[in-house]
């Protein structure tokens, strides 16, 4: 399933913000630790927190990934349903015979035409 974007691989503008604040909060943190400096690493920290509450906040404003609407979902259900297949007249012993179409999945009863 490579490059299939249906399950949603975080490919969002929420997603994206979220990750970098939080990626620089982990920078600044590990700086700030090795450094030995309490409150720069706590202000890292909080930087990271800060990432998920700012991704959550644009995916809740509608920048994540959007929902999906009946109309995919009930496409989405007919796609593994059989489709008709128009079937062209054949040739047999000089007489053109209509071969007949699949049907859909339905419950109408098809008629046979001589």
């Amino acid at each position: 399933m490579a490059g299939s974007s249906q399950h949603g691989h975080g490919h969002t503008p929420a997603a994206w913000t979220g990750s970098i604040i939080s990626f620089v909060g982990f920078c600044v943190a590990g700086v700030f630790m090795v450094a030995a400096n309490a409150p720069g690493f706590w202000a890292g920290m909080g930087l990271i927190l800060l990432g998920g509450v700012v991704g959550l906040a644009m995916k809740a404003a509608g920048l994540g990934t959007p929902k999906e609407s009946e109309e995919l979902v009930r496409a989405r259900q007919l796609a593994g349903k059989p489709q008709v297949q128009a079937q062209a007249p054949v040739q047999v012993a000089g007489a053109t015979v209509k071969a007949e179409a699949k049907a859909e999945a339905t419950s109408e009863p098809q008629t046979q035409t001589a």
